[in-house]
C-alpha cells in the first residue's frame, strides 16, 4: 500500500496517538520548521533513577512522534533531555558513600561525585543508566545535558531574552508562590564561585545591557555574574519554558501533577516570544487501593517488577490505553495486559490498513507488530501452572506440545517467554494464595455428573464442545447464574475465586487429569 493511502487513512483514524498528530500537524499549519526537523521531548531528573513513569512518557511521546511522521512524512527528532544542572538537594537512601554526598549538597548534580565510583559525577551515572535504560527498549532518541547547554552556550540567547523580560517573569511568577518565598524568588539561580553550589538568592541588581545580575553569597560578598556560559541556571519552571524556547520544542507531553507548572510554562514561553509546545496531559497511576502512587511511600509497581512476570509489549499496551484516565498499576492487571497484547498483535495480520492503524499493537512496534504465535493465552497458563504444580517450562511444555501439535519453544519463542513469565507469576502470586474449598452436597452432585460427561469425551473433542458440556452440567445442577457453577470450579478444583474458559482449560490440560482435580475435590 502506498504512503499517500497510508497517510489518507491517518487523517481520519481515531487512535489517539492520531489524534495527537492531526492537532501539532495543524499547529503547525502544515509546514516543517526552519530548523528542518520537528521536535518531540521528554524531560528526566537525574537525582534518581529512570521508573515505570519515565518509560511511560518516553512510550508514548513515541507513539505520537510515529503517527505523526506517519501523517505527514516530516522528518523528527527526540531530545531526552537530563535536567543535571539542578542543584543536589537530597541524599538518596538507597546509595553508598552517603557522608560523602552530604559534604556535596546544592551543588549541581553534575559536581557532585558518583557515590559508585564509576563515572565522573552522580549525574554521569545516572545519565548512563537513564541512556542504557531507553537503549534497552530501543527508543530512538537524542540524549541531551542541561550542563552542556548550559555551558555551551546553546541557552546564551534565551538567557538574555529572560534577563530583558525579567519584571515580567516576575509578574507571572509571583503570585503562585507563599510570601516567605516571594520575598527571595529569583528566576536565577546563579552559582557560587566560591562554593560551587547552587544558590537560592534574591537579585540584589540585575543589568540587562552587561547580561549579569548581582548577589550576596553566602559569605555576605556581593558578586556579579553574567547569566550565560553556565554561571546561573534557572528555577525549574522558568527552565522548562526557557528550553522550551532554546530548542524550539514542537511537542511535549506531562503529567497531571505538572498542570499547573505547564500553564505557567505557556506564559513564561510568550513572554519570551515563543509559542510552547502541544502536548497533552497524562493521568497518574494509582495503586491496588485507589491511592496515589507515590516513590516515597514505595505504594507503586516497578518497572523491573513489571518485567520479571511479564513482557515489555504488555508494559507498552498498558501505558497506551486510557493514557488521560487514571489507571490502577499493581500486580493483578498484568496478566490481564498481557493477554490482550496477544489478543491485539494476533488481529493485526487480518485487518485492512485503516483498521490496524487503530490497532494498540501498530503504536507499540510503530508498525505492524510481529506475530505471537501463540495458542495459549498467559492466564491459561497460569492456571495450567497452577494445576500442575509446574515448577519448570518442560512440564508446561508438555500440555502445550499436546494441545498444539508442531508448536515448540524454537517455533514459537514469544509463547516460550510467556512461559517463562508464567511460571514465575504463579509462584509469587498464585501459589501462596490458593485456597481450596470442600464443595457443598449439591456441588457434589454436580460434580459427579462433570466426571461422566468428561470421561466420554473422545480425546480430540473440541474445546467449545467441552464447554458447551460444563454449561450442560450447570444447568442439570439447577444453577441459575452459571457463573456460580463456575465459581465452583474454580475454588473447589483450581484454589482461587478466579479462572479460564473451562472448556479450553480441560482441552489443555485433558480430561482424565481434570477428572483427578475432581476427585481430589470430592475427596476433601
Amino acid at each position: 500500500m502506498s504512503v499517500e493511502t497510508v497517510k489518507t487513512f491517518a487523517e481520519s483514524a481515531k487512535a489517539w496517538p492520531f489524534e495527537e498528530a492531526r492537532a501539532l500537524a495543524k499547529r503547525l499549519d502544515g509546514k516543517l520548521p526552519e530548523k528542518g526537523y520537528v521536535l518531540f521531548e521528554t524531560g528526566y531528573g537525574p537525582s534518581g533513577l529512570p521508573h515505570i513513569g519515565t518509560f511511560g512518557e518516553v512510550a508514548r511521546t513515541t507513539m505520537v512522534r510515529r503517527a505523526f511522521e506517519t501523517l505527514t512524512g516530516f522528518p523528527t527528532k527526540l531530545f531526552a533531555f537530563s535536567d543535571d544542572m539542578d542543584g543536589f538537594r537530597k541524599v538518596p537512601e538507597n546509595v553508598p558513600n552517603r557522608e560523602m554526598l552530604e559534604k556535596h549538597l546544592h551543588k549541581p548534580l553534575t559536581q557532585v561525585p558518583d557515590p559508585f565510583e564509576k563515572y565522573e559525577s552522580f549525574a554521569h551515572h545516572n545519565n548512563a543508566r537513564l541512556r542504557s535504560f531507553l537503549d534497552e527498549f530501543c527508543f530512538d532518541y537524542e540524549f541531551k545535558s542541561s550542563t552542556e547547554c548550559y555551558q555551551s552556550g546553546a541557552f546564551d540567547a534565551t538567557l538574555l531574552k529572560m534577563l530583558s523580560v525579567y519584571d515580567e517573569i516576575m509578574k507571572i511568577m509571583l503570585p503562585t508562590l507563599g510570601e516567605e518565598r516571594k520575598q527571595s524568588y529569583c528566576p536565577f539561580l546563579p552559582i557560587s564561585p566560591k562554593t560551587g553550589k547552587v544558590l537560592q538568592v534574591p537579585a540584589e541588581k540585575i543589568d540587562v545591557t552587561a547580561g549579569t545580575i548581582v548577589f550576596k553569597d553566602e559569605d555576605g560578598s556581593f558578586i556579579e555574574v553574567p547569566v550565560t556560559g553556565g554561571k546561573c541556571k534557572l528555577q525549574w519552571k522558568p527552565d522548562w519554558a526557557m528550553r522550551w524556547k532554546a530548542l524550539d520544542v514542537d511537542y511535549e507531553p506531562a503529567g497531571k501533577d505538572l498542570t499547573d507548572s505547564v500553564k505557567l510554562g505557556h506564559k513564561i514561553v510568550r513572554a519570551l516570544g515563543g509559542s510552547a509546545p502541544a502536548g497533552f496531559i497524562y493521568e497518574l497511576f494509582l495503586d491496588a487501593n485507589g491511592e496515589k502512587i507515590s516513590k516515597s511511600r514505595g505504594n507503586g509497581l516497578s518497572i523491573e517488577e513489571w518485567l520479571t512476570y511479564a513482557t515489555p509489549e504488555s508494559l507498552a499496551l498498558f501505558m497506551y490505553q486510557q493514557p488521560k484516565r487514571a489507571k490502577k498499576l499493581y500486580f493483578d492487571v498484568i496478566p490481564k495486559a498481557t493477554d490482550e497484547y496477544i489478543t491485539f498483535a494476533e488481529k493485526s495480520a487480518a485487518q485492512s490498513e485503516a483498521e490496524r492503524l487503530e490497532n494498540p499493537a501498530y503504536h507499540i512496534h510503530s508498525g505492524p507488530p510481529p506475530a505471537p504465535n501463540t495458542p495459549v493465552s498467559f492466564a491459561l497458563l497460569l492456571n495450567l501452572a497452577s494445576a500442575a504444580g509446574a515448577e519448570d517450562k518442560a512440564t508446561l511444555w508438555g500440555f502445550i506440545s499436546k494441545y498444539a501439535p508442531g508448536v515448540t519453544p524454537e517455533s514459537a519463542p514469544f509463547l516460550d517467554k510467556l512461559v517463562g513469565y508464567a511460571l514465575v507469576y504463579y509462584r509469587d502470586f498464585v501459589k501462596p494464595h490458593k485456597n481450596y474449598r470442600a464443595p457443598t452436597e449439591s456441588e457434589r452432585a454436580a460434580l459427579e455428573n462433570l466426571k461422566v460427561k468428561l470421561s466420554a469425551l473422545a480425546p480430540d473433542t473440541p474445546e467449545s464442545d467441552i464447554q458447551t458440556e460444563i454449561f450442560t452440567v450447570g444447568k442439570e445442577a439447577g444453577y441459575e447464574n452459571l457463573r456460580d457453577w463456575f465459581a465452583c470450579l474454580y475454588e473447589a478444583l483450581l484454589g482461587q475465586s478466579q479462572g479460564p474458559r473451562m472448556g479450553s482449560f480441560v482441552a489443555l490440560y485433558g480430561a482424565k487429569k481434570t477428572i483427578g482435580l475432581i476427585d481430589e475435590a470430592l475427596g476433601r
